[in-house]
């Protein structure tokens, strides 16, 4: 595993983080917690095959086995029951995360249709970042031959920072393109 992104943040973004807000404590620090990928499967969920192929999608994608997410009460409006599979998600940590974050900024990003950068409201006002990303195919383990159906899916940068401003100095020092 590419191990460059931790490194950059141990080298240079903590100290300058630290430099910047002058920080009591070293674990006061912001720094990456967990990653999200999740994929909503909407009108489909009917289609196991179809939610399998995400799911092994998901899987290349994040390096990582996917984990169904079912409903958790029947909703008659939406045409939903109970135990309904309604979603596909991956939760990354450690050095998979730093991983899969490394390849969105440096592989799959610029190769997205018309990318100028993620907007700042994508930060929240914890500190982290929202993604929504219009096709799996930005990324280069998935083959165009093997598609079936084109999907969306959410990341999610969950990060330890307090406030907007810790979280935007965190991910301008990580290297994250951010539209200014």
């Amino acid at each position: 595993m590419n191990q460059r992104l931790l490194e950059k943040y141990n080298k240079d973004v903590a100290p300058k983080l630290n430099e910047k807000f002058s920080y009591k404590s070293v674990m006061q620090i912001p720094r990456l917690n967990k990653l999200v990928i999740n994929v909503g499967v909407g009108k489909i969920n009917k289609d196991q095959k179809l939610i399998e192929k995400i799911a092994s999608d998901l899987e290349k994608i994040a390096g990582q086995k996917p984990v169904m997410v079912k409903a958790k009460k029947s909703i008659a409006g939406f045409k939903l029951r109970e135990g309904t599979v309604v979603g596909v998600m991956v939760t990354l940590r450690r050095k998979r995360m730093y991983d899969f974050l490394d390849r969105l900024i440096s592989i799959a990003l610029p190769r997205s249709k018309d990318f100028s950068g993620i907007v700042l409201t994508s930060i929240d006002k914890n500190g982290n970042l929202n993604i929504g990303i219009k096709e799996q195919t930005i990324f280069p383990e998935i083959s165009y031959e093997s598609i079936k159906e084109i999907f969306s899916f959410q990341v999610n940068v969950s990060t330890t920072a307090k406030t907007r401003e810790e979280g935007l100095e965190l991910f301008k020092l990580i290297g994250i393109p951010l539209k200014v």
